[in-house]
């Protein structure tokens, strides 16, 4: 089977998660993805633990059904190479500062010149522009820096460092998705290929959404615990009696009702959509007293058969056997390589036709090198020598 990006043809400079998390969704869906490594400077991904089997369980998953390259692109012998791979590759992602693909001969400008269709992605912490385009960044600030961490987290405590990076991955690499296959869309009309700047603060600063809407529109300036979904209201998380935690986001009156009949407090029910802070914290302290007068079980037991928009919060060994997450198929088996298999999170994407089941986890650096040059008309003997030389590994 092949999936619906299988005519794709992907040169994949980045490291870390932006761009692998990018190219892992290009990959899952048919694209072929070739990522070209330095045999010197290593992806810290490799490294990350926890390990499986001596490998980064983090580096499997996220580089699954890419073969690996490695070269040294300081070399001449490597541009070369290069320039070969885009005569049948015409999409490039990258993820470097701003300057350093044009300093190795590899920019948008260059490499255009060799191939008029080519896509060219880079995803960068601040974009190609602006004063601080050339500056270091990193998850935790590019929230900062959009405004998110400002009315995220508690008002007595201050922002909470988020379990998911966002900025990366909402951000970066699933805005990089989007705009390379627009770029893909806009390519088949009019045959030429064009460049794709992405800024991991731009795009997280667009997931401000309803709030940005709202202060740029209104100028009502959101704060921790003042809007309708980020506690200010009784939509928030309530603490069991023996410490486990459930989620509720009953905003409908229907939802409500059944929230406040299932606890008792059914003469409440009417307060759920008041936009006064007054009774929506009285509605919240009613309901944090009746959610620790019972255990986590009980309260699981009793709102699983409720449509209520009262979930637990699961961990993630429980989220994994939870049976919707099960029915879904969202775990799957990676072949190691080895005759044995890893057990990966799968694809969320559900395609009518289907995708290509998984075929190996992230490859060892440079384990495609002989392979790739081979494609590309190269002999035994001149690999032995670009080996030799230290082009590639």
């Amino acid at each position: 089977m092949v999936g619906p990006l299988a005519s794709l043809k992907v040169l994949d400079f980045s490291t870390l998660l932006p761009g692998p998390f990018a190219s892992l969704l290009l990959a899952d869906m048919g694209a072929e993805v070739l990522r070209i490594e330095s045999p010197t400077r290593m992806d810290l991904l490799r490294v990350l633990p926890p390990h499986d089997r001596g490998v980064s369980a983090s580096h499997a998953y996220l580089n699954r059904n890419k073969r690996s390259l490695a070269m040294d692109l300081k070399q001449p012998e490597a541009l070369d190479v290069i320039k070969q791979l885009l005569q049948d590759y015409d999409i490039v992602l990258e993820q470097f500062r701003p300057g350093v693909m044009e300093r190795l001969g590899l920019g948008y400008e260059a490499l255009k010149a060799i191939n008029p269709k080519l896509i060219y992605v880079s995803i960068t912490g601040y974009g190609q522009t602006g004063p601080y385009k050339d500056r270091a960044g990193h998850d935790i600030n590019y929230l900062a820096l959009a405004g998110l961490s400002s009315y995220t987290g508690r008002a007595d405590s201050g922002p909470l460092p988020l379990g998911a990076q966002v900025a990366d991955v909402a951000g970066g690499s699933l805005h990089g998705v989007i705009g390379l296959l627009a770029a893909v869309i806009a390519r088949q009309q009019t045959g030429l290929g064009q460049y794709l700047d992405v800024s991991m603060t731009d795009c997280a600063f667009s997931l401000n959404a309803m709030a940005g809407a709202g202060y740029l529109a209104c100028g009502v300036e959101p704060g921790r615990e003042d809007q309708m979904l980020n506690g200010g209201s009784f939509y928030d998380y309530y603490r069991s009696r023996d410490g486990r935690w459930l989620s509720v986001g009953s905003l409908e009156p229907d939802f409500m009702k059944r929230l406040c009949t299932a606890l008792g407090l059914e003469e409440l029910a009417n307060l759920g959509l008041s936009p006064q802070p007054a009774q929506q914290k009285r509605l919240k302290d009613a309901l944090k007293v009746e959610f620790e007068k019972h255990d986590f079980a009980e309260l699981c037991a009793v709102f699983a058969g409720l449509d209520a928009c009262v979930e637990p919060v699961l961990s993630l060994s429980e989220a994994v056997q939870h049976p919707q997450m099960q029915a879904r198929e969202l775990v799957t088996e990676v072949p190691r390589g080895d005759g044995t298999s890893q057990l990966q999170m799968a694809c969320p994407l559900k395609f009518s036709q289907g995708l290509p089941q998984p075929g190996h986890i992230g490859a060892t650096l440079g384990q495609h090198t002989d392979q790739v040059l081979d494609e590309l008309g190269y002999s035994a003997e001149r690999i032995a020598e670009l080996r030799r030389a230290k082009v590639v590994l």
